[in-house]
This record gives structure tokens, C-alpha cells and sequence, in this order.
């Protein structure tokens, strides 16, 4: 079940906030980042499996990311689920649901998970003084259709081996962007989750594991990896991927 958290004005804020240098802040100057302040006035937790909001509820705010990780996924009108995101601190929910005012996916914890709500009412009381805001939900928008541009290339085109391999270095440098190690991290998705979002099946991700701890890519414990040949791993993704 998730719970609303009211920001108080001693706590952590755009301005404050390790993340605002990779977050909707990206860029602005110091003082638009102190305006900033005024657009988070609460926050949500949400434990592991939680949910944040379901695909066709009304979408009246976008959500930092602010600790923990989720996943997006989409469902048809036969039950049938397709993964299209894991997200990491610092990255944007919900921008899918703005052109038509409701939410496009499901958005689930993968484990216990705090998020920034950003009310889309709020957004338009301040962009008139803040231009920049503006040109920051233009620049989240572009990377969310690159992101999805570069999924499809991944569904349609590569190798199932590409696909993982890509799927590991992608991981790998948004940690290294978030001050963790690329090279040692926990998989807070399942490997059906992984090969759910990949077009894979559970048994080739598994087994695709399995061989590049065979041939000294990576090591693995249940989800435990470490990367041991970057290169390696580049060279299997291919150039576009890596």
C-alpha cells in the first residue's frame, strides 16, 4: 500500500538533492533549481510490489524517481503483460500519460521505493515563471520516444544474445551515472522480468547467463552480477548497442 509523505520545509528538495544534477533539474541554472522547490510538496513510498498508479487512471502528476527502482509495463484487454521500462533514482514516470490525461502502463516497486510527485497543475502555475520548465519536459519527452526507438531496434533486429548483453551494459553505465559500481550490482528484477522486457523467454535468459559466466563475461550469483569483461560484453552487444 502506498503512503503520502507531505515535504516539510527542513526536508530534501530539488535544490538539496543529490539526484537534481541527472533529475527534471538537469541543467537549469541555480536559481530556476531553488523555483523548483515549490513543485514538491509531497511524496509517495511504496514497498516492494507496490503499485503507484494503473494503466487508465487519471494522470494529474509525473513522478521522480527518488529511491529504490520500478518497472512500467503495459496490459491487454486478454491479461496478456509486456514489460517497457525499469527505472533507476534520478529517471521520470508518468509521461506516457500525458497526451491524453491517463496513464499508459502500470508502474509497480520492484522493492521498497520512494517517488516525488510533481502535480501537473502545480507545473503550470510555475511555468510561467520558469521557462526552462518547459524545455526540461521537452528534453524528458525526446529521451522517453529515444528510449522506446532504441527497444524496438532491440526487438526487432538483435540477437537474443545482443539483447542481453546490451541489457547489462545499459544497467551498468546508469548506475555508474548514479556514483555505483558498473561493474557490481543486484538485478532487482526477476530474469522472467528481464526476458519479459527483452522478447525473450525465462529459459533463454537463463541460459544466456549461464554462458557468459562460462566464457568469463560476467559472474553470477542468483542476482548478484558482476561484469568482468566490458569490452567483451561491447563487442557482443555490437557498436549501436553498446
Amino acid at each position: 500500500m502506498l503512503r503520502r509523505v507531505p515535504v516539510a520545509p527542513d526536508s530534501t528538495r530539488c535544490s538539496t538533492c543529490m539526484l537534481n544534477a541527472i533529475c527534471l533539474p538537469l541543467g537549469m541554472a541555480r536559481q530556476d533549481v531553488a523555483k523548483m522547490d515549490e513543485l514538491i510538496k509531497e511524496r509517495i513510498r511504496l514497498p516492494k510490489g507496490g503499485t503507484l498508479y494503473r494503466q487508465g487512471d487519471a494522470a494529474s502528476a509525473i513522478y521522480g524517481l527518488r529511491s529504490g527502482s520500478m518497472k512500467t509495463q503495459i496490459e491487454d484487454a486478454s491479461g496478456q503483460v509486456q514489460i517497457t521500462g525499469f527505472l533507476l533514482p534520478g529517471e521520470i514516470l508518468g509521461l506516457d500519460g500525458l497526451m491524453h490525461a491517463q496513464q499508459a502502463s502500470h508502474a509497480i516497486a520492484l522493492e521498497d521505493t520512494e517517488v516525488c510527485v510533481i502535480h501537473l497543475d502545480e507545473m503550470d502555475r510555475l511555468a510561467p515563471q520558469l521557462p526552462t520548465l518547459n524545455l526540461q519536459l521537452r528534453r524528458l519527452m525526446s529521451k522517453e520516444i529515444s528510449r522506446s526507438h532504441q527497444q524496438l531496434l532491440s526487438l526487432g533486429s538483435l540477437r537474443s544474445e545482443q539483447r542481453v548483453a546490451a541489457f547489462l551494459l545499459n544497467l551498468s553505465q546508469r548506475l555508474q551515472t548514479l556514483g555505483y559500481s558498473p561493474y557490481e550490482f543486484i538485478l532487482r528484477m526477476s530474469r522472467e522480468e528481464i526476458g519479459n522486457f527483452l522478447g525473450l523467454t525465462l529459459e533463454t535468459v537463463s541460459r544466456l547467463f549461464s554462458r557468459f559466466a562460462r566464457e568469463g563475461l560476467i559472474r553470477v550469483q542468483q542476482r548478484e552480477v558482476q561484469i568482468l569483461d566490458v569490452v567483451g560484453l561491447q563487442t557482443l552487444a555490437g557498436a549501436d548497442c553498446a
